[in-house]
């Protein structure tokens, strides 16, 4: 396996991506699915836990909830978290994408960006955005920026300035906002 995120490890005996029938997707660098493994260095489930197990092997092989594409060269090149994707309208819109587009603005410390429950499209990307200190910018100038960037359907139907919650190594709580925007609504938060 090459991968555009990193080299593979020794022991890891097979790393595919796959559509949900787990087909090989295309090798065409366009083509979105799921990274599944097996081999030796792979855990054998979760302790206690025989159902989320049984989730987690579908079919003999691990899957890691990392959507990906697979290029015709052989690399990897993963897109998103599955529980991370956004489907408004019909459409998936890839969190990690819209977030490295709000960065780009010179007024962007971190961005995240979390689906938040709409009438007419069930989701709609939201962002949450940490301004750099001193940096001063308004909800418009971002959802501009990001219209600039981005197919219109992509971009935040709303952002939130603040302190983004972290954990103790520093890493982004998406989950936390998440579940905040969908409190009170029905959708199973990952």
């Amino acid at each position: 396996l090459l991968a555009r995120q990193g080299h593979t490890y020794h022991g890891a005996d097979l790393v595919r991506v796959v559509d949900d029938e787990l087909r090989d997707v295309p090798r065409d660098g366009e083509t979105v699915g799921e990274v599944v493994m097996r081999g030796n260095s792979v855990m054998i489930g979760y302790h206690g836990q025989d159902e989320k197990t049984d989730e987690a092997f579908r079919g003999g092989w691990f899957h890691s909830g990392d959507l990906a594409v697979w290029h015709p060269d052989g690399y990897v090149e993963l897109r998103d978290r599955s529980k991370d994707i956004i489907i408004s309208g019909g459409e998936n819109i890839s969190s990690i994408e819209v977030e490295q587009t709000l960065s780009e603005h010179p007024s962007v410390l971190e961005a995240a960006v979390v689906a938040t429950p709409d009438e007419k499209w069930g989701e709609r990307p939201k962002a949450f955005v940490e301004l750099k200190q001193g940096e001063d910018a308004s909800e418009q100038d971002m959802i501009s920026f990001c219209r600039d960037h981005l197919a219109r359907f992509k971009c935040p139907a709303a952002i939130e300035f603040g302190e983004l919650p972290r954990t103790s190594t520093g890493k982004v709580q998406k989950f936390v906002l998440r579940e905040r925007e969908w409190e009170g609504h029905e959708k199973a938060i990952g």
